[in-house]
Parts: C-alpha cells; sequence; structure tokens
C-alpha cells in the first residue's frame, strides 16, 4: 500500500502586529498541510531577514511562502478593503512572478463576497508612500504598493525554488489616505477582510499539492 508524501509546509509573511492578529485569530480548520503564520517586522530588510532565517528551518525547506497584510492602492477607484493579488513583485532588487493568481482570484471573491479584488504588479517601497510617490509608481504599470511583499518573495525564491503568492488588503488608496490604522473606517475594514482570506490561501496551497498534468 503506496503512502502519499508529506504535504509541503506554508509560511504566511505579515509584518505588523494587527496583521499578524487578524491571520491569527482566523480560522485554520481547511489548511491542507503545515501552517505557520510569521511576523516578519516592519520594512523590507526587517522581511527579508526574518523570511531567510524562517526557511533555514529544514522543516520549512519545501515551504510555499504567501505574502500578506495591508497596502496602500495606487489606482483611482479604489476602496480600503479591497484586496490585490500580485502577479509578480517589484522592488530594486528584482521581480518575483507570481504563482496561482487566477486561482486566489477565485477563491478570495468565494471567501469574501462583494469585494473587488484587484490583480497586477505590486511595488516594494522601503517607506510609506504618498501624494506624487503614488502617481508615480502608477505609471509604472503597479497597482499598489507596501513595504515587504517584494522582500519577501525575493528572500524566499533565492533560499530555494518555491511557489510565492502576494495577497494585500488595500487600507488606504488616492481617494482614501489613511492616518491611522483601527482608528477609522478604512483600518477597521480592511482588518476585518484580512480575517477572513485565510480559506482562500489554503486552497491557493491545496492547488499546489496536485499532481501536474
Amino acid at each position: 500500500m503506496s503512502t502519499q508524501p508529506a504535504p509541503a509546509p506554508l509560511l504566511i509573511a505579515c509584518a505588523l502586529g494587527i496583521e499578524h492578529l487578524a491571520l491569527r485569530t482566523s480560522d485554520r480548520s481547511g489548511s491542507g498541510g503545515p501552517v505557520t503564520v510569521l511576523r516578519t517586522g516592519m520594512g523590507p530588510r526587517a522581511a527579508e531577514q526574518a523570511v531567510t532565517r524562517r526557511l533555514a528551518d529544514p522543516a520549512l525547506r519545501e515551504a510555499a511562502v504567501l505574502a500578506t497584510g495591508f497596502c496602500a492602492g495606487l489606482a483611482p477607484g479604489m476602496h480600503p478593503g479591497d484586496l490585490v493579488v500580485a502577479e509578480e513583485t517589484r522592488d530594486p532588487d528584482g521581480t518575483v512572478r507570481c504563482v496561482g493568481t487566477d486561482l486566489l482570484v477565485k477563491e478570495l471573491a468565494r471567501a469574501v463576497p462583494g469585494r473587488t479584488v484587484h490583480t497586477g504588479p505590486l511595488a516594494g517601497s522601503d517607506h510609506v508612500v504618498r501624494g506624487h510617490e503614488r502617481s508615480d509608481l502608477l505609471t509604472t504599470g503597479a497597482i499598489a504598493v507596501d513595504m515587504e511583499s517584494a522582500a519577501t518573495l525575493l528572500s524566499a525564491v533565492r533560499t530555494g525554488e518555491r511557489p510565492v503568492a502576494a495577497v494585500r488588503v488595500v487600507v488606504d488608496a488616492p481617494e482614501h489616505e489613511l492616518v491611522r490604522i483601527g482608528t477609522v473606517r478604512g483600518g477597521i475594514s480592511a482588518f476585518r477582510v484580512l480575517r477572513a482570506v485565510l480559506p482562500a490561501f489554503f486552497e491557493w496551497h491545496r492547488s499546489l499539492l496536485l499532481p501536474r498534468r
């Protein structure tokens, strides 16, 4: 009688305590394998160091990596609570193509019905981007920006070949600039959406375990 190989683990990386809280208090019953939620700390260097260190654990050698948390929307018409599924992440250190974008879009629509899901390039920055910098990034084709996703995915693929993805929740946008997370409607809305997305992440992870044709 043949035995199935142990499923590859899933590493979900976020930066902020409030993001970690949203993910930690979500229902994890639908996971298709071992799941680790890592709080990296804020900024690309912190993300790079935390992800590289965590993936050095032999138990996570073949882990799929998904970066998540909040982001700033760049395109007009975006609203707090919208979702961004990255087709690729970009920063000055490199570009990483994401895996399973279409599936994530479908599963997020199921997990958080009524929320708009945007797809496109996700830019990385080493600081909070406001004003004209957002407009400049938009001209490059990027639809959103955050400080950790690009560094997270680049660090992940540098440690070994693995599936990677990035899903972010818009917490502010050109017409809805956020001052402080958690004290305004936009931040609360984004927190609730982030709490609801784990089932989509688990379906993405499960799809990676299926035999390829």
